[in-house]
Parts: structure tokens; C-alpha cells; sequence
């Protein structure tokens, strides 16, 4: 309003600021493109995609090639992408909340409708498409999506409080101005000199664009690692995190898993057990890491049988089980399985402690049941033998457990395996924690005990996914900052009630979807970097925030103390334009971007913006105000030469500012210096080029302005850095 204003009343000169404003747009909005090509090619990584039954094979499609009529063919943690009639199901229960916002699953069977945009929890099935594409209640889900609003990160929420301070502030300044104006018998185009001058700097244009750019900046570097980030404050929404909840396997763990030992039951030997494992894993028809691992070892040539029952694994009830006719098998935890031999048992307890995962084989004469989300586990099974995998930990498991140690972050595994053998990968890492891993089963209901509970040990071990949801349910209600690390159906119930979800790459389609972060390269390791990215943008943009609001502070000292009882302001639009660049707009963009060290946390953002402002702006405003008074009355000088020596104070106070902001000695102070110097040149050159001078409307200064100018800028500046020294800020 105020340019419009500028352009129609005074001098287009004067509308310098929206030339500031549109190069600010230009500059953030190539570096968002530049973000967003990268964060595009990482996108296309992790897109969801189908297996669709094509001339009787299985082909794996992206989600637009799939067509109405296809098979589509669902596993546990799938994505439904069409919607559909179920020709088969096993065992399938469906996430629909997104749909629906119920949290309880949906059992389905053949024969039942099915819908795009909900996941696949347990079980698996065959789906015919009867819908695709924009006809799909998926596209419908997915303009849903993108009206949805991410909550907002701490520092945005610091941000919009001090932008709300800063205009309920500025509305009595505002009024008085408007009023003292139209009360002086002044022209048009004075008053809305006046006017602009005095309220659009007050306003800090620039911060919230600048908070935009950085973020969109660290997206790009961190793309660069192989992390997108779905959300652009989640890089530094993850240096506020104090508690880190992860799964175990992928994150500290390979996530692939290999066959080490074979333990078989009293009267059976190890053939007969390794022949079973290899049929039960061949004739199973979807395979999690488990049994793709068993498939790998060979343990014997096994030809797929046909399953006539099934019963899909679930975190849950930890087992599943195949009907094959001849024969039914059970296999799951080996606490399931009451009669295993004292010695089995034993062994079980042993390996597991070791840190190995261990799983039961058995045979029961029960029929398996055919539905329902909690199938019974059958009282007749008899063990066959155990299987001993084994998980290595990643290469820099350890190093990134130390920098989070190092750091003050709480690092708690979430699993659903043993507690013994969680307990023994979680001091493998080095997670610190004297208490023995918790058993997931028996965790105290009450909140606060829970959270107590978690924050002592640290690990916790057969934990359902309702439990895991739990434990940072319980975390958050502390006000802990918790982020959460899965990558499986189970762990998404804890990623949605997270802070910050972090998803791998090759986790479930349902992970990845609701995650802030996906860590395409499955690269637990690159979480520290993102830690130190974030914690520079909080470090960077409260030194910015500094500089805008104490521009803010002074504008309002000198409107104050000159513009209302004079009618005139003591800089030009234009003047402001110039000052504002070489003090604010360039310094602020490189500031923003630079390396940094130093505190990083904003809780009290607000106040410690406000207690460097406030004393910094009041203390430039009053070198200001002084300048200008003795330039104009004291020497008499003329308006021209008055607004000069006034621009010239706010120039070399903003420069000295911008030293003062610079906490590191060495090299970064001389980078910082010689940014300086290179703006106290463009100012100078305003002043000498006949053009510029003449364009902004200033005159070399000489004598009595000089004068005025040197007293007024000691004033502004010894004051200024007094002030800050006393405050210890």
C-alpha cells in the first residue's frame, strides 16, 4: 500500500523498498526451486509404487501406471492406491484413519470394498482396481493433504509471537504519526515521505522471508546427504529434539538379518528342522525380513506348498502360522510355545541375551482360524526347534550414538524383540542407561510412571506399536521433544504421535508417508548433520531477528522523538532503502546462511531478541536523534544535509551492530570485517558518485555536518556497546 501510495503521491524513488522486497522474492524463490529439483529427485526415491498381476506375473508399477482392472497385490505396509473389490485376503486388517479417523483397524475379507489412501497393517490380499487415479478416494486424500498445514516448529512459533508484539507495539507510533502529519500544513508527497519512512521500518520485511530461504537452503544441503525432507521446518524442528525414541533394526542395526544357528527340540534333529524352516518360509506368501532371511540360508531345498489357511504375522500377538495341508506350522517368539523342553528354553534365554533374535517352530493339530485382528494361539503346539539370527550393528552406530550422548539427546530403542536382546544391541551402541531393558509387556499404565520408566532404562523390548505410541505419548505430555525413528507398520502409530518423524528409505510405504524426514540412503548416521544443520538456522536467524528488530527499535525512537513533534522524518524512504542494504538486507542474507557456533535453543527466543533490541535500538536511535537535531537546529543546517548526517549515523551504527553480532574471533571476524568494509564502500559511493548522490538524495559532507555526523555516531555506537556489555548480552 504504502509503494503504491510512494509511487502515485511522492517519488518513485522513494518505492526503493519494494525493488528490496522483490529481490528478497527473487533470491528466496531460486533458492526454493533450487531445493525443490533436488528434493524432487529424492521424492521420486521413495515414491510410493504397486505390484500389479500382469499375464500371471508380478510386476512392481508406479501408482499412476496402475489401471482399472488390475490385480493389485497388497502386503503388510503397503499403500491401497485404487480403489477396489478384494478377490483374496489372508488375514487382512487395514489402517483407514486417514479416511475414516477411526484408530482401529478394519478386518476385510474377499468379496469386501477396499479404498485408496488407506495401509495395510497385517495380512495380505488380492485387489481388483475399480478406480484409479483422479476417480480414487487417493487423489481426493491427496488434495486433503495438501491443505493440510504441518504444526508449526518452534522457532515459526517464536516468530509469529514477536511479530504479534511488534505490531501491537507499533500501532500508538502509527497513530500519533498519521496524526502529527495531517496536523503540519505539509504537502502530499511530504507527508507520505513521512509517513512510509517511519512505518514500513518498523516492520522487519525481511525476517520471515529470510527464515523461508534458510530453510529451503538446508533442505538442499541436506538432500545432498540423501534425506528428504517432507516438511521444510523439520530440519529445524530436529534441533529442538531432546529425546530420540528409534527402532532397532535399520537404524542401529542392519537391516538385513542372517541365519547363525539351528537349535533343535529333544527328538528332532537339525535336518528335519532345517527342512521345515525352508518350507515354512518358501510357501509363506509375503515374507518379512524373517523369513527372507531363512529363504537366503538354504537350509534345505524346500518347493512352495499350497497354503490353505494362514494366519499373517503381527507385532502384536508375535506369531503367525500356515496351513499346508499335510501339515500346520506355527512360528513366532519362543516364550508362545509352553512346552519347549527345559533345555530350549535355556538356550532361547541364552542366544537373546547375546543380542541374537531367536524364533520358535512348532506343530500344532488345531485348524488355524480363518479372521479376526487377534487370532488364539493354538494350546497343542509342539516345538519343532528355535533359529538363532543374527543383526550387526552399523558401522557408525556407536560414533552417532556418542554425538547424541554428546549432545544431551536421550536415545531410547523401541522393539519389539526380547528385552534381553534389545538391552544387549542398546550397550553394544553405548546408550547410556544403568537399567536393564524394559519389558514392553509389563510397562506401568500412569503416564508419569511410564515416562520415568523409559527416561531410566534404555531400551524397551517386546513393545507393541500401541506401546510404542504410548511411551512418547507420555514423553511429549513431560514436554520432552521427541522424535521418533521407524520404518515399519509398527512403528507408525508412535511416528504420527511423535514431534518429528523420521522415516528410512526402504521402510513400508505407510512409514514414509507420514514421516517429516525420509533417510533415503537408510543412514542413521546423517541425522547428526541434520542436527548441527538445524542448530545453525536457530543460531543464525535470532542474530538476524536482532538486527531487524533493533532496526525496528530506532525507527520508532526517531519517530518518536522527531517525526511526531516535527511532521518531518529525519531519512527519506529512499535513504532507509540505501541504509537498510548495506546495514540489513545484504549483511542479513550472509548472517543467515554462515556457519555459526554457540547456543542454539529457543525457548526464550523472544526475550533474548528483546534484550539486545530494545537497549541496541534505543541507544542508535538517540545517536540519531542527536545528530539530526544538532546537524538541523544547532548548526542550522539545511533538510538535505540533516537527512544525510542522519543516514550516514544509521549506516556506520548498523555496520559497528553487525560486528558486535559476530561472537567468533579469527577468520570468521575477519570475514565479518571485510563484509563490513565492502558496505561501508557502496555507502561512500553513494556519497562521492554525483548520480547516486544526487538519486538519494544527499550531499558530501562537510564541516559542521561532518561534525554533527562524527558526534552523533560516537554517541549511537559507544552507547550502544556499552548498553550490551552491562546487559552481558
Amino acid at each position: 500500500m504504502f509503494g503504491v501510495l510512494t509511487i502515485v503521491f511522492a517519488s518513485w524513488r522513494d518505492a526503493l523498498f519494494l525493488g528490496i522486497l522483490v529481490s528478497n522474492i527473487a533470491i528466496g524463490s531460486f533458492q526454493e526451486i533450487r531445493s525443490k529439483r533436488a528434493l524432487d529427485r529424492l521424492a521420486a526415491l521413495v515414491a510410493p509404487d504397486a505390484v500389479v498381476v500382469r499375464d500371471g506375473a508380478d510386476r512392481r508399477v508406479p501408482v499412476n501406471e496402475v489401471v482399472t482392472g488390475d490385480l493389485v497385490r497388497l502386503s503388510a505396509g503397503d499403500q491401497v492406491v485404487a480403489d477396489g473389490t478384494l478377490t483374496a485376503a489372508e488375514g487382512l486388517a487395514l489402517d483407514e484413519s486417514n479416511l475414516t479417523g477411526e484408530s482401529e483397524l478394519a478386518v476385510r475379507g474377499a468379496g469386501e470394498r477396499a479404498w485408496s489412501g488407506s495401509f495395510v497393517v497385517e495380512g495380505s490380499a488380492l485387489l481388483e482396481a475399480t478406480a484409479v487415479g483422479a476417480d480414487s478416494r487417493a487423489e481426493r486424500l491427496t488434495a486433503t493433504a495438501r491443505a493440510f498445514r504441518h504444526p508449526r516448529s518452534p522457532l515459526e512459533r517464536a516468530n509469529d509471537r514477536l511479530l504479534l508484539w511488534l505490531v501491537a507495539l507499533s500501532i500508538p507510533l502509527v497513530i500519533g504519526l498519521t496524526a502529527s502529519v495531517f496536523a503540519h500544513p505539509e504537502k502530499t508527497y511530504a507527508r507520505v515521505q513521512t509517513l512510509t519512512a517511519g512505518i514500513v521500518n518498523l516492520v522487519p520485511e525481511g525476517l520471515i522471508l529470510l527464515i523461508s530461504v534458510t530453510a529451503a537452503v538446508s533442505a538442499f544441503k541436506i538432500a545432498q546427504r540423501g534425506v528428504l525432507a517432507q516438511q521444510l521446518n523439520a530440519i529445524e524442528s530436529l534441533a529442538s529434539v531432546d529425546v530420540v525414541c528409534t527402532d532397532k533394526t535399520g537404524t542401529l542395526t542392519e537391516s538385513t538379518l542372517r541365519v547363525v544357528g539351528l537349535v533343535p527340540a529333544a527328538g528332532t534333529d537339525k535336518a528335519v528342522l532345517g527342512r521345515e524352516l525352508a518350507r515354512y518360509a518358501a510357501s509363506s506368501p509375503s515374507r518379512n525380513l524373517t523369513l527372507q532371511a531363512i529363504a537366503d540360508a538354504r537350509l534345505a531345498d524346500a518347493a512352495p506348498a499350497r497354503v490353505v489357511a494362514q494366519v499373517p504375522f503381527s507385532s502384536r500377538r508375535r506369531w503367525s502360522g500356515l496351513d499346508l495341508g499335510d501339515e500346520r506350522l506355527v512360528f513366532g517368539a519362543p516364550e508362545r510355545f509352553a512346552d519347549a523342553d527345559a533345555e530350549l528354553e535355556a538356550r532361547a534365554r541364552e542366544e537373546a541375551s547375546a543380542g541374537r533374535r531367536v524364533l520358535a517352530l512348532g506343530r500344532t493339530d488345531s485348524p488355524l482360524p480363518r479372521g479376526g485382528s487377534q487370532p488364539k494361539f493354538p494350546d497343542d503346539v509342539r516345538a519343532i526347534g528355535l533359529v538363532v539370527l543374527a543383526e550387526r550393528l552399523r558401522p557408525n552406530a556407536a560414533e552417532t550414538v556418542a554425538f547424541f550422548t554428546a549432545q544431551g539427546i536421550a536415545l531410547k530403542v523401541l522393539s519389539g524383540d526380547a528385552p534381553a536382546t534389545v538391552g544387549a544391541i542398546a550397550h553394544d551402541a553405548g546408550i547410556p542407561g544403568s537399567a536393564p531393558a524394559l519389558d514392553g509387556e509389563a510397562l506401568p499404565p500412569e503416564p508419569a510412571a511410564l515416562r520415568d520408566a523409559v527416561l531410566s532404562a534404555p531400551a524397551v523390548g517386546r513393545i507393541s506399536p500401541e506401546g510404542k505410541r504410548a511411551v512418547v505419548a507420555a514423553l511429549a505430555d513431560a514436554r520432552r521433544y521427541v522424535a521418533m525413528v521407524g520404518d515399519g507398520v509398527n512403528d507408525v502409530p508412535a511416528l504420527k504421535q511423535a514431534r518429528l518423524a523420521i522415516a528410512q528409505g526402504s521402510g513400508t510405504q505407510m512409514a514414509r508417508s507420514v514421516a517429516d524426514l525420509v533417510l533415503v540412503r537408510d543412514d542413521f548416521a546423517a541425522v547428526p548433520g541434520m542436527v548441527a544443520e538445524g542448530r545453525q538456522i536457530l543460531r543464525n536467524i535470532e542474530r538476524v531477528a536482532r538486527l531487524f528488530i533493533t532496526k525496528a527499535v530506532f525507527t520508532a525512537v526517531v519517530g518518536l522523538a522527531v517525526a511526531i513533534p516535527t511532521g518531518t522524518f529525519p531519512l527519506l524512504p529512499r535513504q532507509f532503502t540505501i541504509a537498510s542494504t548495506v546495514t540489513i538486507g545484504i549483511p542479513a542474507f550472509v548472517l543467515a546462511l554462515a556457519p555459526s557456533s554457540g547456543p542454539w535453543r529457543p525457548d526464550h527466543f523472544l526475550q533474548s531478541v528483546a534484550r539486545f533490541a530494545i537497549p541496541a535500538g534505543l541507544t542508535i536511535g538517540i545517536g540519531i536523534v542527536a545528530g539530526y537535531l544538532l546537524a538541523r537546529y544547532g548548526f542550522g543546517l539545511d533538510l538535505t544535509r540533516s537527512r544525510t548526517v542522519a543516514t550516514g549515523i544509521v549506516v556506520v551504527c548498523g555496520l559497528a551492530l553487525v560486528m558486535r553480532l559476530e561472537t567468533e574471533g579469527g577468520r570468521r571476524r575477519l570475514e565479518v570485517a571485510g563484509l563490513c568494509a565492502l558496505m561501508a564502500l557502496l555507502f561512500a559511493l553513494a556519497l562521492v558518485i554525483p548520480f547516486l548522490r544526487h538519486f538519494y538524495e544527499l550531499s558530501t559532507p562537510t564541516g559542521d555536518a561532518v561534525i554533527a555526523w562524527a558526534l552523533g555516531t560516537i554517541l549511537g555506537v559507544g552507547a550502544m556497546l556499552g548498553a550490551l556489555r552491562v546487559l552481558h548480552v
